[in-house]
């Protein structure tokens, strides 16, 4: 198997597992998929989702929004059912760093970190690869990645890389418990 990694990001507390790919190969839709199965096994779960463009998690009208825009740089909404943290950032060039966005989570109440994206920085990640997109293989160029989930078998990716079935997510969620090392003895992940 490929190293993990020997990036900063191996500093944080909790296992970390992200999913690499080119748009359209499916990322959101996979995770949409684990979630409920890692749920089974009783893990409290933070994703990190990288966004290429601006977007909005109030929408005008509402009272945060329009704080906001009156000239709020940080904007905490909090109810009985869920806190959200609007943070407005400086620069609107950068793109947002991986460590940076660990610094906002509280590594206390998180047992397992699922990363959407963020495929250019070094942190282990599960390569998801659709050979029909005509797109390049990461695993190529990339050592952190620590597995490649394909709808297709593939015959040149690296002989110690863990090939897995894209189609199966309870397949995936076996592979991340064991590379996290949770407690799989607890759960046996189910599909459907």
């Amino acid at each position: 198997m490929h190293a993990a990694t020997d990036s900063p990001l191996d500093t944080f507390p909790v296992p970390m597992v992200g999913f690499a790919a080119f748009s359209g190969t499916g990322k959101t839709t996979l995770l949409l998929q684990l979630l409920p199965l890692l749920k089974q096994a009783g893990l409290r779960i933070t994703v990190v989702k990288h966004a290429h463009h601006a977007f909005d998690m109030d929408y005008p009208g509402k009272d945060s929004h329009r704080l906001r825009s009156a000239g709020a740089d940080e904007m905490l909404v909090a109810g009985r059912c869920r806190v959200g943290l609007i943070r407005e950032c400086r620069d609107n060039d950068a793109e947002p760093r991986l460590a940076d966005m660990l610094d906002l989570l509280d590594p206390a109440r998180i047992d397992l970190l699922l990363v959407e994206g963020f495929k250019a920085e070094r942190f282990p990640k599960i390569e998801l690869h659709r050979p029909s997109l005509g797109r390049p293989l990461l695993c190529r160029t990339d050592d952190s990645i620590i597995a490649v989930a394909s709808d297709e078998a593939l015959a040149d990716i690296p002989a110690d890389l863990p090939e897995l079935p894209l189609n199966d997510p309870a397949r995936i969620a076996d592979f991340i418990l064991t590379f996290a090392g949770l407690a799989r003895e607890q759960v046996t992940v189910q599909s459907g």
